[in-house]
């Protein structure tokens, strides 16, 4: 799959950042979407150093980041009521969901949520 969108998780811009050849591959030419909460959880960090910030900066100006609005409260109230997420996942489940975009992430937890277009990360 080449060129698109896709919303992604922190875990896997973790990865990403780590020097995941095979997950920058998979990402090449396609334009990445962030909820706020993920940028929030990459930035706040406590123990990020300075290089870890400045990446992660980088990074997600290369991004487009969402910001909550009504339609993803919306969409995050009945995936946190149908699926019982945590406020996290839900948000940013809800994010790709909005979008209508594909949702990459390591965490097995978002195979249940059937509205979601999930590709599952086996780093």
């Amino acid at each position: 799959m080449s060129g698109g969108s896709i919303a992604l998780d922190t875990n896997i811009i973790l990865y990403l950042l780590g020097g995941d050849d095979t997950l920058a591959e998979f990402l090449q030419d396609k334009k990445g979407y962030v909820s706020v909460l993920t940028e929030l959880e990459l930035i706040g960090y406590q123990k990020i150093t300075a290089k870890e910030q400045n990446q992660i900066t980088n990074f997600l100006d290369a991004c487009t980041v969402i910001d909550i609005n009504e339609d993803i409260k919306k969409i995050y109230v009945r995936l946190r009521k149908k699926y019982k997420l945590k406020l996290g996942d839900a948000i940013t489940a809800a994010t790709a969901i909005y979008l209508d975009v594909p949702f990459i992430s390591a965490d097995a937890d978002f195979t249940k949520v059937t509205e979601l277009q999930f590709t599952k990360y086996q780093p």
